[in-house]
């Protein structure tokens, strides 16, 4: 079973996996919302998502990171 846009923390660890050198508080909306769909692991619909969630993904990003 693959990742879904609910599974903030998961999604959060395999973004800090797959982009250990860029500072997730720097990144737009546009460019996470593509990386979060190109990861292996994920698999919701693309359309599902919305600003809340992408914001509560980078928020559980940058906690990874501190």
């Amino acid at each position: 079973m693959g990742l879904k846009w609910t599974d903030t923390l998961e999604i959060a660890i395999a973004l800090d996996d797959a982009h250990a050198d860029d500072d997730p508080r720097y990144v737009r909306f546009t460019d996470l919302h593509r990386w979060i769909c190109e990861l292996d692991e994920f698999d919701d619909d693309p359309e599902r998502s919305g600003e809340k969630i992408l914001e509560a993904i980078q928020m559980a990003w940058i906690e990874e990171r501190d």
